[in-house]
């Protein structure tokens, strides 16, 4: 009954071993200059030696103005090859295949700006959670950051990555432009669906044409924004229908965003199969009106929710980012019979580990180490 996720899916040309999906983590493991680490090439090895079927990077900023955070990746420049060569030979190598996920922050960056570094944005509209004001982008500049997404993408194809993947949710630069709360233009990038996903389809055609009709080109997607007057699930399923129609090759369907509180991304305490695959509604919706392989991420933790997320034909792949924080053999446990659910607790306090200078970690399980050595003693 339970086999579906371990049966083999395409996407495009690309033929995964499973239906399991590491979607994109946030590690802090890069080099300040956002070259890949050995450390994180441990880190993804294991991941690939865990049977993941498609392991995804953290998001790579195209240009230096898209960084987010400190220690992130970075394949904004061909000196970035070199580092990422030896990441997607290793992963090959440990029989796993990898996509890179490339991004702009826009106004969501913790780093300061500086001549380098100008916030942009669809608009100038302040920004509560990262207290900016971003500068809006002319249409000179967004072009900019188009041919950074599409040189960005084909420089992971020199790499060796398997397949991009952009990033299109939870606040960031493309997902700013899909939301009438942070894009209010007035020319062809604002206002309609049509004009305000703009932004997305050239970006989604530059970087077709810079990798081939035969590299695979994903999207990571909002559904719903869940913010006062954010991206609504009825823009989403035109936005997805578009990418569909344009040749996308797969949909990893997400929500919320920094400033949608505890409707975010990455939400806490899922203790019950109730509250798991909180983003399978949303995506069932989208899978409704698309041909391609639609993911779904968030809150998946048991075997159980896994099967009736593909019996209800809301998604034909899962996705998984903290669970496999704590445990990266998840899948390869699974397979082997022991089906428990997954250990992550959903405490969340892996976001506060990427921060440290060890890089993302699970705190929970290093704290439960701790006690259990302590009261042996």
């Amino acid at each position: 009954m339970m086999d579906t996720l371990f049966e083999p899916v395409n996407i495009g040309k690309l033929t995964l071993k499973n239906r399991a999906v590491r979607s994109a983590t946030w590690t802090g493991m890069a080099h300040k200059d956002g070259r890949c680490s050995s450390r994180l090439i441990a880190l993804t090895e294991r991941l690939a030696k865990g049977e993941v079927g498609l392991i995804i990077t953290g998001f790579a900023y195209v240009m230096p103005n898209g960084q987010a955070l400190a220690d992130q990746l970075g394949i904004h420049k061909d000196d970035m090859i070199p580092s990422f060569s030896k990441l997607t030979r290793r992963v090959h190598e440990s029989g796993g295949t990898i996509a890179m996920q490339i991004a702009h922050a826009g106004v969501q960056t913790t780093l300061r700006p500086d001549n380098d570094r100008p916030v942009w944005g669809p608009s100038a509209v302040f920004d509560d959670t990262f207290k900016k004001t971003p500068k809006a982008m002319t249409q000179r500049e967004i072009k900019r950051v188009i041919v950074a997404f599409a040189d960005a993408a084909g420089r992971a194809k020199r790499a060796g990555f398997d397949a991009v993947q952009l990033h299109a949710a939870h606040g960031y630069l493309v997902s700013q432009f899909l939301s009438p709360s942070t894009n209010i233009r007035t020319d062809i990038y604002g206002g309609s669906i049509e004009n305000r996903g703009r932004f997305l389809f050239q970006t989604f055609r530059a970087v077709r044409k810079a990798v081939g009709k035969d590299f695979p080109v994903l999207v990571k997607l909002n559904g719903k924004d869940f913010r006062h007057r954010g991206l609504t699930l009825k823009d989403a399923l035109f936005v997805a229908g578009e990418l569909d129609r344009m040749g996308i090759d797969a949909i990893e369907v997400s929500g919320g965003t920094p400033a949608s509180g505890p409707l975010g991304p990455a939400r806490p305490d899922i203790g019950t199969a109730e509250s798991e695959a909180y983003f399978m509604p949303l995506a069932k919706e989208i899978r409704k009106q698309v041909t391609a392989p639609v993911a779904v991420v968030g809150g998946i933790r048991s075997l159980e929710t896994v099967q009736t997320v593909f019996d209800s034909k809301s998604a034909s792949l899962v996705s998984f980012s903290r669970p496999l924080i704590r445990e990266p053999d998840l899948v390869k446990r699974w397979k082997a019979g022991d089906r428990r659910k997954a250990e992550c607790i959903s405490c969340n306090l892996c976001f506060r580990a990427a921060r440290s200078r060890d890089g993302v970690y699970c705190m929970a399980r290093k704290r439960s180490r701790k006690r259990v050595t302590a009261s042996s003693e």
